[in-house]
C-alpha cells in the first residue's frame, strides 16, 4: 500500500524513497530557503505513515456500510469492486480529512464527505479505463472493472457511484456540526469538479487533444481531484474564503506534482521503446518536455504547493498532514506499479 515498506516513519529521513537502480533522482528542493525551519521540523516530527493509515481502516470500514450489495446486486458488487479495491490508497478522502482537522473539526463529521470523493474518484477511474477512453485492462495490479463485469456495468457502476455520492454527504452528515449550507457548497464543489469544465474537460483533451494541451490535462484529470479534497475539507470546517482560495491552489499543486514525478517515474524505469508504445503517456511532461524540464516543474510545484500553506502555520501542528502530503507524492519510494 502506497509504499509505505520503503519510508521511514520517523526522524530526519522521514520521505527518503528507495530509489531505483542508476536513477539520481534530484533533491535540491528540499533545500530551498523558502522553507522555514519551523516548516521542516513539522515534517520530520510528523509520522505521516500512521496517520494515514489508521484513516484509511476507517474510511475503508465506512465505505463497506456505505454500499451494502442489494438490488441490483451486479452493480453494486461493480461499484464495491472497484471502490473497496485493496490498492485504494485513498488520497482524496484522506487530503479532505487532514484539511478538516486543521481548523480543530472531529474528523467523524468529514466522513461522509470523504467517502462521497472516494465514491467520485472511483467512478472517473472506472470510465477512465473503458475501451472508449484509456483502454487500461489492469488499474492497481488488478483487471479493470470493465474486464471483470463488462462494458455496460462499468458505466452503470460509474453513473450510480457519483449520485450516491452526493447522496451520502446529505444523509450522513451531522448538520447540528456541519450547517447545511456548507454541504450545499461541497456538493457544488464536487459536481464542478467531475463535469464539463473540470476533470469530463481533462478527458476531452486527452482523447482530442494535441501535445499542447498536456498542462490542462494534467491539472484537469489529477489537479482537479486533489483541489476537490482539500477545498471540501475546509468549507466543511467553515474556512474563510481566502483559507478557501489557498487550500484549492494547494490541493491542485499537489495533484498535478503526483502526476508528473509518476513520469518521470516511468520514464526512469521503463525502456524507451516501451515509453513510445504506450499511448496513455503520450501527452505527459516528460514525452513533451523531457526529464529536465519535467524535474523543473516538480520543483516549482512543490514550492508553490509549500508556500500555499505559509497562513496556516498558526493552527499549529494540525498543519502537519498538509505539509507532509507534499514531500510524500515526491519521495514516496518509486514503485511503478503503485501509481493509481
Amino acid at each position: 500500500m502506497m509504499g509505505f515498506s520503503t519510508l521511514v516513519t520517523s526522524g530526519p529521513n522521514l520521505f527518503l524513497p528507495k530509489k531505483p537502480q542508476n536513477f539520481n533522482f534530484p533533491i535540491r528542493c528540499l533545500s530551498s530557503p523558502s522553507v522555514s525551519a519551523s516548516r521542516q521540523s513539522k515534517l520530520t516530527e510528523f509520522d505521516l505513515k500512521t496517520y494515514w493509515t489508521t484513516l484509511i481502516a476507517e474510511i475503508n470500514q465506512k465505505l463497506e456500510e456505505a454500499i451494502p450489495v442489494k438490488y441490483p446486486e451486479q452493480i453494486y458488487e461493480a461499484m464495491r469492486y472497484s471502490v473497496l479495491a485493496k490498492g485504494a490508497k485513498r488520497a482524496p478522502p484522506v487530503m479532505c480529512v487532514a484539511a478538516y482537522e486543521l481548523f480543530g473539526g472531529n474528523r467523524l463529521a468529514a466522513f461522509p464527505t470523504a467517502c462521497a470523493l472516494e465514491m467520485v474518484h472511483a467512478a472517473s477511474l472506472i470510465h477512465d479505463d473503458l475501451p472508449c477512453m484509456d483502454d487500461d485492462p489492469v488499474r492497481r495490479g488488478q483487471p479493470s472493472n470493465h474486464t471483470i463485469y463488462g462494458v455496460d456495468m462499468a458505466i452503470l457502476a460509474g453513473d450510480a457511484l457519483f449520485p450516491l455520492g452526493f447522496r451520502h454527504i446529505v444523509s450522513h452528515t451531522p448538520t447540528e456540526i456541519v450547517p447545511e449550507v456548507r454541504l450545499l457548497r461541497v456538493i457544488a464543489e464536487i459536481a464542478r469538479t467531475v463535469g464539463s469544465t473540470g476533470m469530463a474537460a481533462g478527458q476531452f483533451l486527452d482523447l482530442k487533444g494535441g501535445p499542447n494541451s498536456v498542462d490542462y490535462i494534467q491539472e484537469k484529470k489529477y489537479g482537479e481531484m486533489s483541489e476537490c479534497s482539500a477545498v471540501c475539507g475546509g468549507l466543511l470546517a467553515g474556512a474563510k474564503d481566502d483559507e478557501i482560495g489557498s487550500l484549492r491552489r494547494y490541493g491542485r499543486a499537489v495533484g498535478v506534482l503526483y502526476e508528473v514525478v509518476n513520469d518521470v517515474l516511468e520514464a526512469k524505469l521503463m525502456e524507451n521503446e516501451e515509453m513510445e508504445k504506450n499511448q496513455k503517456k503520450v501527452k505527459s511532461y516528460v514525452s513533451l518536455y523531457g526529464i529536465e524540464k519535467a524535474m523543473e516543474v516538480v520543483e516549482e510545484l512543490w514550492t508553490k504547493a509549500k508556500n500555499e500553506l505559509d497562513g496556516f502555520d498558526k493552527y499549529g501542528d494540525s498543519v502537519a498532514p498538509l505539509y507532509s502530503f507534499i514531500d510524500y507524492a515526491v519521495y514516496r519510494g518509486f514503485n511503478v506499479g503503485d501509481l493509481s
